[in-house]
């Protein structure tokens, strides 16, 4: 029986796996609130960012502003949100998480510089009650924008 040729498998291989890399997207956050981030000089960087989830507060973006108004707005994933929804969103974010990684989530506010404490402090208790008590803020080094 003769032996079956493979010559021509690696290059099916490459194809299929050019294809699932051409077709995959990864799944980004489309910002609905504008913020320029404050800079610091102690920034640590984070190192696995799969523990992290955020949350973005400012403005919301020129479109949305008309119906909204110009007063900072929480978001959390794609959609707007009151601090009442924040313990759901914590809920859901740790129950996607591996059961290892569940102690060591981190919430990150990505916060507008110009934001009042008010809108920061009802996040922050929000996040209380949610048991999520690993907060950090996000900031870019200083001098770097």
């Amino acid at each position: 029986m003769p032996e079956l040729n493979t010559s021509s498998l690696p290059d099916l291989i490459f194809t299929v796996l050019f294809f699932f890399m051409m077709v995959t997207t990864m799944r980004e956050v489309e910002l609905k609130v504008q913020f320029t981030t404050p800079s610091g000089t102690e920034i640590e960087k984070l190192e696995k960012k799969s523990l992290v989830s955020h949350i973005y507060i400012g403005p919301p973006t020129k479109e949305y502003r008309a119906a909204l108004g110009p007063a900072p707005r929480i978001q959390l994933n794609d959609k707007f949100a009151e601090p009442d929804h924040i313990r759901d969103f914590v809920v859901s974010e740790r129950e996607s998480m591996a059961e290892k990684d569940k102690p060591f989530m981190k919430m990150s506010l990505k916060i507008d510089t110009n934001t009042q404490m008010g809108i920061v402090t009802d996040v922050k208790q929000a996040l209380r009650k949610a048991w999520a008590l690993n907060i950090v803020y996000s900031a870019t080094k200083e001098g770097k924008k």
